[in-house]
């Protein structure tokens, strides 16, 4: 059923809300569109979290119109079970997606997305780039098929000619076009191999499917390509300046469209490989990027927490396949990633500039998010795959016409389970009954209102005491800690190890406290809170709103 609020009652809201405007004539102005934008592996390390020797101006417009959550948490830092809470509003443990290859319509076959509320409630729903993870599209999210471009990986044919032979993955996150994973970095092995078994795993490393693939022709550790490439080409090469372009020609003809839309966009870069143009990386000079001050891992963690080897950056060329990453090289791979990062911006200021053209900003949400964040050598790791704060922090920005605090931040706890409702508030229409997020349009009411007590995320494992591949997890981000409680995943009952980290003292999460006994008491309370679970979480906030 195609439920609309009538006008008076819309009118009510927005006015409450304080989000829109009336016109001179006291009648309401349409519907608002929505731009969807998502990186990957995006940090919040940009020019609007405070990072000024990064050049993202265009993301920093999208900021000063709107409000930076300074702390905003992915439920699983990794592709496809991020992106699936964000779309289907539920977290890991209820879509079942734990990893790259399963479609959460196995587990909820008649979920209803976010992009199926938008539409089903009067919005024309286009998404083009990577917004589910490739090869798990959900057809019926969209009004019209999802698209993207086709374009080479790398745009110099001696990069392209070193991928191994049958090795090339059909997309940049590790699987072919049927969704089957060619890298271990989904649940990678405990960091306990020595250096010839991890370079064996990297040569055979569908750690998670019983059938390897064989290694490359040449018989190198690094079955990809090289891990970045800078060359002077233009942008439209590869598939993000495509997808950029393709969004400006998809805007000047939904612009007609008297139905409002929501139109998803997704960014590919800076995701593997470092790829981008080279005016991007002539912005960057690699000797004054500072490396990562805490390159070991957390002190008294269990092995398993973070995993330096992680495979995902390991699959390329240009860096060793275990082991420290040598200094110099650690500088180019940051400048690389860098590149990656203001290469994407400069995309979204074609998008935003076309909005503008079009006479379209005045009328439409705009949110920017990163699926989760990234280690550039914390922990002695590259990579997310892991539970720290470096990989479940990541950017969320949200602009909307007319809002009372543009250009402010929050410090409070969101998930991103909570975008789903709170989008749907803005535009007035209904919240489904299964989402298991919480809309925070009131903290951009009011940037400093009370709010959430905790923010949840997880992440597998196989590793740990219980026995191999049996490991789930849990963490909890509160106002002044992160606590971790690796349980067995059949049970969640019995404990393998926790972790605690005290953030006023211990921001970058480099000393477990929870072995100490004169921290005993605190983790008991911090435990029962943890027991209470994003539900806990979620009562405080109604509490709060009444």
């Amino acid at each position: 059923m195609n439920i609309k609020p009538s006008l008076n009652l819309l009118a009510v809201y927005l006015l409450g809300a304080g989000a829109f405007t009336m016109t001179a004539a006291g009648t309401l102005p349409g519907k608002p569109n929505v731009l969807f934008l998502v990186v990957d592996d995006l940090r919040p390390e940009l020019g609007c979290y405070g990072k000024d020797y990064i050049k993202s101006p265009n993301i920093d417009t999208i900021a000063k119109s709107g409000m930076v959550f300074n702390r905003a948490y992915c439920q699983q830092a990794v592709c496809s079970p991020s992106r699936t809470c964000v779309m289907t509003g539920v977290r890991p443990d209820t879509s079942k997606v734990w990893d790259l290859v399963t479609h959460f319509r196995d587990a909820l076959p008649a979920v209803v997305t976010l992009g199926q509320q938008f539409k089903t409630n009067g919005y024309f729903v286009q998404g083009m780039g990577k917004i589910y993870h490739p090869g798990l599209d959900d057809p019926a999210t969209w009004s019209v098929p999802w698209q993207e471009p086709k374009a080479p990986i790398y745009a110099l044919d001696e990069d392209a000619d070193l991928v191994g032979k049958n090795m090339q993955p059909k997309d940049e996150d590790g699987s072919d076009d049927k969704g089957t994973l060619t890298s271990s970095y989904l649940l990678p092995k405990p960091n306990t191999a020595n250096a010839s078994e991890v370079a064996t795993n990297a040569k055979n490393p569908a750690v998670s499917k019983p059938k390897r693939k064989k290694a490359n022709a040449s018989g190198m550790s690094n079955p990809r390509g090289p891990i970045y490439e800078c060359a002077d080409v233009p942008d439209s090469t590869f598939v993000d300046g495509k997808t950029a372009d393709l969004a400006v020609s998809i805007l000047e003809k939904i612009s007609k469209n008297p139905q409002p839309f929501f139109l998803a966009i997704g960014f590919h870069k800076p995701h593997l490989p470092w790829v981008a143009p080279k005016k991007y990386w002539d912005m960057y000079d690699p000797a004054k990027i500072e490396l990562a001050p805490n390159q070991f891992v957390p002190v008294d963690a269990p092995d398993y927490a973070v995993q330096p080897n992680d495979g995902e950056v390991r699959a390329y060329k240009g860096v060793p396949p275990s082991g420290p990453i040598p200094l110099e090289i650690q500088h180019k791979l940051k400048q690389a990633y860098f590149a990656g990062v203001s290469y994407t911006d400069a995309l979204i200021g074609k998008v935003l500039a076309e909005l503008d053209h079009l006479n379209l900003r005045s009328n439409t949400i705009i949110i920017l998010w990163g699926d989760h964040g990234w280690k550039l050598g914390e922990h002695m790791a590259w990579g997310k795959h892991s539970n720290v704060e470096n990989d479940v922090n990541a950017p969320l920005m949200v602009s909307v016409p007319g809002m009372h605090n543009a250009g402010t931040h929050s410090d409070a706890l969101v998930e991103f389970v909570d975008i789903y409702p709170t989008l749907c508030e803005l535009v007035a229409i209904p919240l489904p009954g299964h989402l298991e997020g919480t809309s925070f349009k009131p903290v951009l009411d009011d940037p400093q209102r009370a709010w959430k007590t905790a923010a949840f995320s997880q992440y597998p494992r196989n590793a740990g005491k219980t026995g191999a591949g049996a490991l789930m997890g849990y963490t909890m981000r509160t106002d002044r800690y992160r606590f971790t409680v690796w349980v067995g995943r059949k049970d969640h009952v019995k404990i393998d190890a926790m972790e605690l980290y005290d953030h006023e003292i211990d921001p970058q999460e480099n000393y477990n406290m929870a072995k100490k006994p004169e921290n005993a008491e605190l983790v008991a309370k911090l435990l029962a809170q943890w027991k209470k679970g994003w539900q806990g979480a979620k009562s405080m906030v109604a509490a709060n709103t009444k």
